[in-house]
């Protein structure tokens, strides 16, 4: 493997790609340490090191941001609102035939709902932004008891500069992400949430270690990473391949198809999204007994007690039956949204194809949905318990909510780091070169 990175770097126009994507990762980096206009930073890392915050939405969040969400610096809201409009505006080409007609285009349709969501994310990010600066102008929400003053000045007009420098870095975390894509290796928006992700890796392990000074939990943890990793890579590698044979047909005087093919089912076909949905949808209670917690902490509706005791941290039993509840449904409402059985029956049908042993048209759609649902079961599962990982450790250890080896960190890492190895591979076989995977 290290040969052929060494192989990869020898290739001039693969070594300017790579180097490309280096430069940008550096220069994601670099912004997301940078300071907003308006922050005291000295105030803020100390906040950082004396509360660090309890809120399972906060920490995701910050997770995304590679650490710069509560540093308030200019790349503060990272690649969150991206991913947010993303994932609307591909729920939405179910809902709104527009959409849905833009998806059959092709390119061109899918240029425009790239358009779309690149709107969306600017909107997102003026929201967001404003959000965060209204938790920053009271820090306890954001750190807990014992932080105050974050903000050097709480007038309006640097309000809005604080708002428009940070909404101005999603803008151009956008641009460098397509930057990559276009000139780079691999998807570029994936590429800096893998950074994001990763940078976060040796913080986590090293307060881990610094809890009881235990290098024996410090290496256990390490070793249990490296189980969890091969887990998943084996997960996300596997898949139902459902065999395709289409019949030969003659068009003019040219005689086409008589080839087999299979349909590629994934175990895991939901990817990450499920276990985003599932964090985003359970921070909404805490968030609303924020606003309605009193003052004095001592006269709290009785629901805004049972919240902050079970619904806050993700230790608590029903917080994690709750998530994995949630985890499981969005599986299958995600799986059932991006593939449709019908279409993939009629696509088939209409070009000579069959399953081998099931007739064309609705008993092949029936077919298919019936593979798909006992696929989906094992994948849920799977993403529970992958999620249920950072919640357990929160339990065991007494580690934060972003222990690196489980949950959406681990699920990104890999399934980035493992496309990304696949397109090097496929560009240095062009080349005849041997690849990573053997």
């Amino acid at each position: 493997m290290l040969a052929a990175f060494g192989r990869a770097f020898k290739t001039p126009d693969l070594r300017k790609k790579l180097l490309f994507t280096l430069f940008i990762i550096a220069i994601f980096r670099l912004g997301s340490h940078v300071p907003t206009p308006g922050v005291d930073y000295t105030q803020v890392q100390a906040c950082l090191k004396a509360a660090p915050t309890d809120n399972t939405f906060l920490g995701l969040a910050n997770l995304f941001s590679g650490g710069a969400l509560l540093q308030l610096s200019v790349f503060a809201l990272g690649i969150m609102p991206y991913i947010t409009a993303s994932i609307i505006v591909q729920l939405l080409t179910v809902v709104i035939p527009r959409f849905e007609a833009l998806k059959k285009e092709g390119q061109s349709g899918q240029t425009k709902m790239t358009q779309y969501t690149r709107y969306l994310t600017i909107g997102l990010a003026v929201l967001q932004s404003s959000t965060l600066i209204t938790f920053a102008e009271n820090p306890q929400n954001l750190f807990g008891s014992g932080c105050t003053n974050i903000l050097v000045d709480h007038a309006i007009p640097t309000i809005l500069i604080m708002v428009l420098t940070m909404t101005a870095g999603t803008g151009l975390i956008m641009w460098l992400g397509e930057l990559v894509t276009d000139r780079g290796i691999g998807n570029g928006m994936s590429i800096l949430i893998f950074t994001s992700i990763a940078a976060r890796f040796p913080e986590s392990l090293w307060a881990i270690q610094q809890q009881d000074g235990s290098w024996f939990k410090f290496f256990a943890v390490i070793a249990v990473g490296f189980v969890v990793i091969a887990l998943v890579v084996f997960v996300e590698q596997s898949q139902r391949r459902i065999p395709v044979q289409y019949a030969k047909r003659m068009i003019g005087r040219q005689m086409y198809g008589g080839t087999s093919t299979y349909i590629p089912l994934k175990v895991n076909m939901a990817g990450v999204i499920p276990v985003i949905f599932a964090s985003s949808l359970l921070t909404l209670p805490s968030m609303v007994a924020q606003f309605s917690r009193s003052s004095t902490n001592t006269d709290n509706p009785g629901w805004v007690d049972w919240i902050d005791a079970y619904l806050v941290r993700g230790d608590h039993p029903i917080y994690m039956a709750i998530y994995t509840a949630l985890i499981i449904f969005f599986t299958f409402f995600y799986v059932s949204i991006t593939f449709n059985p019908t279409e993939v029956a009629d696509n088939m049908k209409r070009y000579g194809g069959f399953i081998p042993g099931i007739r064309a048209g609705r008993p092949t759609a029936e077919y298919l949905q019936y593979v798909l649902t006992r696929i989906t079961v094992p994948g849920a599962i799977y993403l529970a318990l992958i999620s249920l990982i950072p919640l357990i450790a929160l339990k065991l250890v007494n580690a934060n909510a972003n222990f690196p080896f489980g949950g959406t960190s681990i699920l990104i890492i890999v399934g980035v780091g493992l496309e990304t190895v696949k397109q090097i591979e496929a560009q240095l076989q062009q080349r005849h070169y041997e690849g990573f995977l053997r």
